[in-house]
């Protein structure tokens, strides 16, 4: 059992994971209960604008919360073909790392 004294520094440790990264606690309210979602509609719920600084902000963040980013190709209505998506998804299962040797 972990002694009083350990358990609050292991929550101040939270709250200071929380202090230096401001977007986490909105980010995980946004994100909670979806699979993936593109970064230009995270940016316009969190309210910021679309910038390479704000993007890179979110990258960071949505890594912390575990997400990986992703590239999308899709077919828009007006027959654009070229155009790209980006954003991020929660992996699918777990990646493994290294070749066991297992036969």
């Amino acid at each position: 059992m972990a002694s009083f004294i350990e358990r609050i520094n292991r929550e101040k440790a939270k709250l200071a994971a929380l202090d230096a990264d401001p977007l986490l606690r909105k980010v995980q309210e946004i994100v909670r209960g979806e699979e993936s979602i593109g970064t230009a509609p995270l940016l316009d719920l969190l309210g910021l604008r679309k910038t390479t600084a704000n993007g890179r902000r979110l990258a960071q963040t949505m890594r912390t919360l575990g997400f990986v980013p992703i590239k999308s190709r899709r077919l828009l209505p007006g027959g654009w073909t070229d155009t790209v998506t980006r954003g991020w998804a929660r992996p699918m299962r777990g990646c493994q790392t290294g070749f066991s040797g297992e036969a």
